[in-house]
């Protein structure tokens, strides 16, 4: 479900600010499979995308459109490193040729820069060969798992009904007998969000040493919250209990994308995940057959860029339109978010969840504004410790010692 990789919030790369769209770097995450999946999680967003396509419409990419992207990507790039991002749907329901295929015409485009590729799937699909593939040519891979059986069960199964964590669990044991780079992914819903501990003990126990969960928040046609959604008093209490358990035993050893996001927040830096970041729209998202649109949670017709047969990518992303998208996260803030002191650490999360009404009537207040408050407030004096041991060249992970 989410869009970028954990890693820890304070790494070099991390530590350069700038102020202009160009400096950044382009990111566009390739949907090779379109909307297609094996599974049918019944939180997800993505697979009624489908219908924005005909139904005889095969939702592949073809070999000349994943040229033409490569090449396109690559060139539109304004740092050394380029990072591609696969996913879907589920990309493995492309085969391996693909892949294979994607990685030899990023060789030929590279013009010297370092390339990289990540790819986000739901596990089921792995096998030996697949990890072979990622290990020897050092793919990150992001594995969608909710936390513990009863959990995970719950919601997603596959197109039958039938549960999917014994599969998930096998595909993460063959990335680790491989020794392939991995990620979880974890949604949390109604019900994980209740067991934080349970939770985050699974995570630890199954060797996970960087995490990524993102609050499910999704509405029915209605415009009402859907059951599965988390709620916000919820979320607040999920992540501060959490919090407790990570700054007093794993500080520097596992890496929680929330965590080093506020740190960074915390410190002037970019927080290196979009949904905390002053403003967006540096992360596209193209589909199967070239359509690109301004963020993997906007594919509708009104946030279309445009079909890259048509439009270079980079005068889609740098675009007036995407620009004002990427702008508005901050300046469509209501003011009980402009005036809050930790709009810092927030800048109002994500723009989708943004559908509340403040108490003097302005819109745009997000559905989760109670939790994250909760959890600035709780985790204040730790950030402070923390940003105040980087700043001196020390290890945050000195905090463990500090609050024994």
């Amino acid at each position: 479900m989410g869009k970028e990789n954990p890693k820890p919030a304070y790494t070099k790369e991390q530590m350069v600010t700038t102020a202009t769209p160009f400096a950044h770097p382009l990111y566009v995450m390739l949907k090779p499979a379109g909307a297609r999946c094996n599974l049918r999680c019944k939180y997800c967003y993505y697979l009624e995308k489908a219908g924005l396509y005909p139904d005889g419409e095969a939702h592949t990419m073809s070999d000349g459109l994943l040229e033409k992207f490569v090449r396109e990507y690559i060139e539109s790039q304004t740092t050394g490193e380029v990072l591609f991002t696969w996913h879907g749907g589920e990309p493995l329901l492309r085969p391996l040729s693909f892949y294979q295929k994607a990685m030899a015409l990023q060789r030929k485009y590279a013009g010297g820069r370092h390339i990289a590729n990540s790819i986000q799937t739901n596990g089921t699909l792995l096998t030996d060969e697949w990890c072979r593939f990622f290990r020897e040519n050092h793919w990150l891979v992001g594995v969608s798992i909710d936390g513990p059986q009863t959990f995970h069960d719950h919601y997603r199964s596959d197109r039958k009904g039938n549960p999917s964590f014994r599969r998930v669990m096998q595909g993460i044991e063959l990335l680790k007998r491989h020794d392939v780079d991995w990620n979880a992914m974890a949604v949390v819903n109604n019900l994980n969000g209740d067991h934080p501990h349970e939770f985050y003990q699974f995570f630890k126990d199954i060797g996970c040493h960087y995490l990524q969960f993102t609050p499910i928040v999704e509405r029915n046609e209605d415009g009402r919250v859907t059951d599965f959604s988390v709620r916000p008093g919820q979320w607040g209490a999920f992540i501060c209990t959490l919090f407790d358990e990570w700054v007093h035993q794993d500080v520097g050893t596992r890496f929680i994308q929330l965590f080093d996001a506020t740190l960074a927040n915390w410190m002037g830096l970019p927080p290196g995940v979009c949904t905390m970041a002053r403003t967006c729209g540096h992360a596209g998202v193209m589909e199967h057959n070239g359509d690109v649109y301004a963020c993997d949670h906007f594919v509708f017709p009104e946030y279309k860029l445009g079909n890259i047969r048509e439009r270079s990518l980079a005068e889609m992303m740098y675009s007036e339109p995407q620009q004002q998208f990427g702008m508005a996260k901050h300046t469509a803030l209501p003011s009980q978010c402009m005036s809050c002191p930790y709009l810092f650490a927030c800048n109002g999360e994500c723009p989708k969840n943004r559908f509340l009404t403040t108490a003097s009537g302005e819109t745009g207040l997000n559905y989760l504004c109670e939790g994250y408050r909760a959890f600035f407030e709780h985790v204040a004096p730790y950030m402070d410790y923390m940003k105040n041991e980087l700043l001196h060249q020390r290890p945050a992970a000195n905090i463990m010692k500090a609050i024994i």
